[in-house]
């Protein structure tokens, strides 16, 4: 398997630690969430590393589903910035969040989900002109978010010949069980555990995900994507990897 592990694992640390660490635990894939404060990168520094590279676009502050139109432009151009970076980085993917409703937005929810389908497309046309594959992830079960249902984000990425980031925890809070996680579509999965209800983002084995049906169907499937390890702390790291190496 081709294993990653996110920069949220190393959230406050400078990026030159985080590069350090990964590089520490012989892992062959770093993903970097590009926002503070890993907004502004060193592309030598990084390079300078003997890791590949994934990045997931920003979260805070952003919202390609939204109803303002300059806000709405923002966030594109924050994603593109990500696709940038992954171009100059030699990255084949990045990870993008698909937002949610604002508080006076519910009653708009068609024009949002419009909106936000819109603003994929956008980002997805974007990534081909720069030969970065841009993957949309489904979200955990928080109100106001989009995207919960991986059967129905499945179907929008296939109308829009775009791809998925499978968030396994992220599945598993919004009910689906782990032998229906697989979808052609699929082309990079994040790890982290939980016990089905809320998005932990707990070290595998930490929780009550059955990882190991997971792999088997994703090898049954001819999976060759990468699967990055995203949790909140270098030691659920270290967890993850040992119970990898039982599995």
């Amino acid at each position: 398997m081709k294993i990653g592990v996110s920069s949220s694992s190393c959230m406050g640390k400078n990026i030159q630690e985080s590069l350090e660490f990964a590089e520490s635990i012989n892992i062959e894939y770093f993903e970097i969430l590009n926002e503070y404060p890993n907004d502004i990168i060193d592309i030598e520094l990084m390079n300078s590393y003997n890791l590949k590279y994934t990045i997931h676009s920003p979260i805070t502050d952003l919202n390609l589903a939204s109803l303002n139109k300059s806000m709405k432009k923002a966030s594109i151009n924050e994603v593109k910035m990500s696709i940038d970076l992954a171009n100059k980085l030699d990255s084949n993917i990045v990870v993008v969040h698909p937002s949610g409703f604002t508080l006076l937005g519910y009653p708009c929810e068609e024009k949002i989900l419009s909106k936000c389908k819109d603003s994929m497309k956008k980002c997805g046309d974007y990534g081909k002109e720069n030969e970065v594959m841009v993957t949309i992830e489904n979200m955990s079960n928080i109100e106001g978010v989009l995207y919960q249902n991986i059967d129905k984000l499945n179907e929008l990425l296939i109308e829009l010949d775009m791809y998925m980031t499978l968030d396994v925890g992220h599945a598993c809070t919004a009910g689906f069980q782990e032998k229906d996680l697989f979808f052609e579509s699929i082309k990079h999965v994040h790890l982290a555990d939980n016990f089905h209800d809320n998005d932990l983002h707990l070290g595998l084995g930490e929780g009550n995900i059955n990882f190991k049906e997971v792999f088997e169907i994703f090898k049954k499937n001819k999976y060759d994507g990468k699967y990055v390890i995203e949790v909140i702390d270098k030691k659920s790291v270290l967890n993850s990897l040992d119970y990898l190496n039982k599995i």
